[in-house]
């Protein structure tokens, strides 16, 4: 799917989420990376396969 050089990371490498945005929807909460990856505000993923990769928002100090 990417045609950025270098090329971006594929959706099952583990810095997937360094891809570029292709679309983003803010208010809705979610962006297609050229991935095929569908980032969600809360950290969560899906895969171009169905997979769901659970939300990895580091915890805030308090």
């Amino acid at each position: 799917m990417c045609q950025h050089e270098p090329a971006c990371p594929s959706a099952y490498a583990s810095d997937r989420e360094a891809a570029h945005v292709v679309v983003a929807h803010p208010d809705q909460g979610w962006s297609l990376l050229c991935n095929g990856v569908v980032l969600f505000e809360d950290t969560g993923l899906l895969l171009p396969d169905g997979t769901v990769v659970a939300p990895h928002r580091t915890p805030v100090a308090a």
